[in-house]
Formats: C-alpha cells, sequence, structure tokens
C-alpha cells in the first residue's frame, strides 16, 4: 500500500477512486474507461499543485517519506554496476548506518560515500536508522583519503537525522570524529561533490558535507537542528515544529539565497518516491555536468577554492 502523507489526502481520495473504477472495469466488465482518464489527469493536476505550493514543515515531511530512496539506491542507479562497497574504519569496527566504496559514472571512477537509513524495520535497525558513530565519519574520512591516494574524486550523498547522540558515540569521540572530517574534507586534494538526499541534520550531516560543490534535492533540508528538537527547546514541545521549520530557513530555496549550497537539484513531481528512476537520472546529470571541470582544477587551486568558499559563509561586512 502506498504511504500517503498528511498533505496529500486529496491525492489519497483520488487514487482511492481510481482503484475502485479499475476493479469495476475488472471484475464487471464495465467500461469505466473516460471516468479513469478524468480522475488520472486530476490525480496528476492535483499532485501538480500541491508540490508547487509546500511549506517548509510539508518538504521536512516529503524528505523523510519513507518510500524516498536513499545512498545505496542512487549508488546502484548512477553507477554503472561495478560499485564496490568497502568496510571498517580500521579502529573499532564498521558502522552500517555509513557506507562507501569505489565505483564508476559514466567512465569516471569514483569514491562514492553516504549515510543510509533502512528501507523497513529490521534495515532500520541495522542501519541505525542512518545515524552514523564517530567509526561511521573515521570510515568515511579513511574512504576519502583512499580516493586521494589514488587521485579519485569523491561523491557523498547527505541522509542523516544527525549523528549518533549515544552515550557509547560520546564515549569514543563523536565530536572530534566530526570535527576531524571538516578538517580534512576541506584539504583533501581531489574534488568532492555533495548531494544531500534527505535529511541534512546538524554536523551528522557536515561530518561528509564540505565539498567544492554542494547540491539540495528540491525537497530536503539542511540545518543545524532539526524542527521538533528547535520546537522542543524554545517552547518545550513539539507543536510548534511547523514554526520552527519556517524560522530556520531550511528548504533548498533558503539554503540557496543564503549562498550556503551552490545549487537545487529538481525532483520529480511528487517528489524523488513518486518517480526514482527519474529522480536518480537528473542526480547524475547534475553530477556530470560538474565532475570533469573540477577534476581539470589544479589541485592547490580547488583546495584555495573550496577553503574560501566554506571561510566567507556567515561573514557580514558594516560600511
Amino acid at each position: 500500500m502506498p504511504v500517503y502523507l498528511d498533505f496529500e489526502e486529496p491525492i489519497q481520495i483520488l487514487e482511492e477512486q481510481l482503484e475502485e473504477h479499475l476493479k469495476l472495469q475488472d471484475e464487471k466488465g464495465v467500461d469505466t474507461s473516460k471516468i479513469i482518464k478524468e480522475i488520472q489527469k486530476k490525480i496528476k493536476d492535483t499532485r501538480k499543485e500541491l508540490y508547487s505550493n509546500l511549506t517548509p514543515w510539508q518538504r521536512v515531511q516529503v524528505s523523510r517519506h519513507p518510500e524516498r530512496p536513499y545512498t545505496l539506491a542512487y549508488i546502484k542507479h548512477i553507477t554503472d554496476g561495478n560499485f564496490i562497497e568497502l568496510h571498517g574504519d580500521r579502529t573499532v569496527k564498521d558502522d552500517k548506518a555509513m557506507v562507501g566504496g569505489f565505483g564508476m559514472i559514466e567512465g569516471h571512477s569514483v569514491m562514492l560515500i553516504g549515510q543510509q537509513k533502512g528501507i523497513n524495520t529490521k534495515m532500520r535497525q541495522y542501519r541505525n536508522f542512518g545515524m552514523p558513530n564517530p567509526e561511521g565519519y573515521r570510515k568515511a574520512l579513511r574512504l576519502m583519503k583512499l580516493a586521494e591516494k589514488f587521485n579519485k574524486p569523491v561523491i557523498c550523498f547527505v541522509d542523516t537525522p544527525g549523528a549518533f547522540p549515544g552515550l557509547e558515540a560520546e564515549e569514543r569521540g563523536q565530536g572530534e570524529a566530526i570535527a576531524r572530517n571538516l578538517f580534512e574534507m576541506a584539504q583533501l586534494q581531489v574534488p568532492i561533490i555533495v548531494v544531500i538526499i534527505g535529511e541534512g541534520a546538524s554536523g551528522g550531516a557536515l561530518g561528509i558535507g564540505v565539498g567544492d560543490k554542494v547540491f539540495m534535492m528540491e525537497n530536503t533540508w539542511y540545518s543545524v537542528i532539526s524542527p521538533e528538537s528547535c520546537s522542543s527547546i524554545l517552547w518545550r514541545s513539539w507543536d510548534f515544529k511547523e514554526q520552527a521549520a519556517a524560522a530556520l530557513k531550511l528548504t533548498s530555496t533558503d539554503m540557496l539565497e543564503n549562498k550556503l549550497v551552490d545549487g537545487i537539484i529538481k525532483e520529480p513531481v511528487g517528489g524523488a518516491h513518486a518517480a526514482p528512476k527519474e529522480a536518480f537520472d537528473l542526480v547524475k546529470k547534475e553530477i556530470l555536468k560538474h565532475l570533469p571541470k573540477l577534476v581539470e582544477m589544479d589541485k592547490d587551486k580547488l583546495v584555495e577554492k573550496r577553503i574560501n568558499k566554506f571561510c566567507s559563509m556567515g561573514v557580514v561586512v558594516e560600511k
């Protein structure tokens, strides 16, 4: 059964009507083709109207849609079928919430890294709901250094509700692991392209988010804190999450206006979960648009430009 978000109720009603008419036509032999076409058109128009006027909170909901494709799905469909996953941080263990390995994209050999959520309850527990521990970030850094050694570009897919906040994660140095990644990624002498494909929450996202080009998919969010957590801190209740989402300026449009990301990747009407194949193609196209130019850049200039880009964020000059 399809999963519908709160604001998608009009679509749900229409699709239920469509199912009834299709069933009537198949089982009773009644010709309802004209009605079916009308309902299909209305579904298309309704979906287009709803998704052209999403509020910040609704975009947060879309980014968390359980049928939305995750990192491994993107890797599978944008590579040439030869992705080799690498495991472990060589210190503690293999963090299943962080995945990575070498793959080919249209003849370009690249290192692909990203947070992975689970597609069902069992896999969500296995992947720790996409929340990496320190060893996840250390694995990511190990793979980035491996890519640098062999002069291969790095592609990062961000989709996490945050780094794992457990006691054991803090004991093993969660803050240091993320800070180390920021420091090392800023100086990595190979191109880095970052794509936010779902949730981009706090340092958990930023730990693999320093790139020469940072893109957000249309229905994603990127912020220092989630709307629910922001609401609970300011109002001591989750009831104000919609107000918090608007105030945080966390949507792709807000981030681009504030010059914190380099571009927005359009999604199919209805979100990436409505047409995953189309979403994969759009992401792949955007990566291939920028990858050759970045590969050709002088390494010192590449690093200098990346550092200057992030150092200029939030700078205010008063005259």
